[in-house]
């Protein structure tokens, strides 16, 4: 990834479990985070939901190298989502309910080797639960997450909170927690993590009538939401040629979802559009769409630019629907430094907007 042509990005299941580490250097979906580096790792309370306060959920990691910076020959993307649905409610920049970071490393590094990683796993290896960093940080046994907190009894189990260490608890730890060591470290399911799948990434296929086409709709779509920008003027002021504009607004939200539905026909099945610093997002709605101001820069001081998008077919797949409250979205939309700032070799934290579908589509 990282060309300014639009990539796709398709979940499947992982062939192979090994496939899904962090010395693959996978895109993935769901499952424990194959955390990248192993210095400055978001802490519990970057990963708590602003919201409920409740720690996030991985939800999903990109590995999008940028090829002409030697410090991100490595670089890879983390988004997390909270798991409760009624904090999905608000529109706009996610108010900690969906958090993402960025970390990158240059090719010699201390945690992988120069060489590109091997086609096949060891002999003899076995696939496992990895809770311990190669440099021995200790992740969480309900999340993977930074794990600053140990069972006072066992000592073998590591958490990211109090709120994971009493879901572990009452999975079944109070049960092996005194038994032997080996049997204290089983890991337990605690219905919280997302379904894993691989990630794989293809280029947008799209034939020039199409093309052409789209650019016109950009044109068309930037025009109306100009003048929609004027509407806020007393009712009294407006001539018959803005309340033209007005009326015409007032349908626009349906043709932006039908060009959204229009643009992922060939490719339905899509939870991932990639673009950095390329074609920006495809919107579901005409409303609730960023404007520049309203994209903080990043703490470096640089602008953010539009990197990626999340689909809501994902949503399919993650088997979180619900006979009353769900958590959901009309697209996710990623911004990330156009400077690609490393400070510290730690993972900076990004900016994600979330769209809602409209009521009146």
């Amino acid at each position: 990834m990282g060309s300014r042509r639009v990539e796709l990005g398709f979940v499947e299941e992982a062939a192979a479990a090994w496939r899904l580490r962090s010395e693959q250097f996978p895109c993935k979906v769901g499952g424990r985070p194959a955390w990248l580096g192993e210095a400055g790792l978001p802490g519990p309370a970057e990963l708590r939901c602003g919201v409920c306060q409740q720690p996030c959920a991985f939800l999903l990691q990109l590995y999008a190298p940028v090829h002409d910076r030697p410090d991100a020959f490595h670089r890879s993307l983390f988004l997390f989502a909270c798991r409760q649905p009624s904090c999905y409610r608000p529109a706009g920049p996610a108010p900690g309910s969906l958090r993402v970071f960025r970390n990158q490393l240059p090719r010699k590094n201390d945690t992988y080797s120069y060489e590109p990683p091997p086609e096949e796993p060891h002999l003899g290896e076995v696939p496992c639960v990895n809770l311990q960093l190669k440099c021995g940080t200790k992740l969480c046994r309900v999340c993977g997450c930074l794990a600053p907190k140990t069972c006072s009894k066992c000592h073998n189990a590591h958490y990211c909170s109090k709120d994971h260490q009493v879901r572990d608890w009452k999975a079944g730890h109070k049960q092996l927690c005194t038994q032997s060591a080996q049997t204290a470290n089983v890991i337990l399911d605690h219905k919280f993590l997302f379904p894993e799948y691989e990630i794989v990434i293809e280029p947008e296929e799209l034939d020039s009538s199409d093309t052409h086409e789209t650019e016109q709709e950009d044109l068309d779509t930037n025009e109306e939401l100009t003048f929609a920008d004027n509407t806020h003027e007393p009712v009294e002021s407006l001539d018959e040629n803005l309340l033209e504009t007005m009326a015409k607004h007032e349908t626009q939200d349906d043709k932006s979802f039908q060009k959204f539905k229009k643009r992922i026909s060939l490719e339905p099945e899509q939870i991932i559009r990639y673009c950095r610093n390329g074609e920006g997002p495809i919107w579901i709605s005409a409303t609730n769409i960023p404007q520049e101001t309203e994209i903080p820069n990043c703490v470096c001081g640089g602008k953010r630019i539009f990197e990626f998008q999340v689909m809501p077919q994902l949503l399919s797949h993650l088997k979180v629907d619900s006979l009353t409250e769900s958590i959901d979205w009309g697209t996710l939309a990623v911004y990330t430094c156009a400077e690609n700032c490393n400070l510290d070799n730690c993972y900076m934290e990004e900016f994600i907007w979330k769209q809602d579908v409209s009521s009146c589509v």
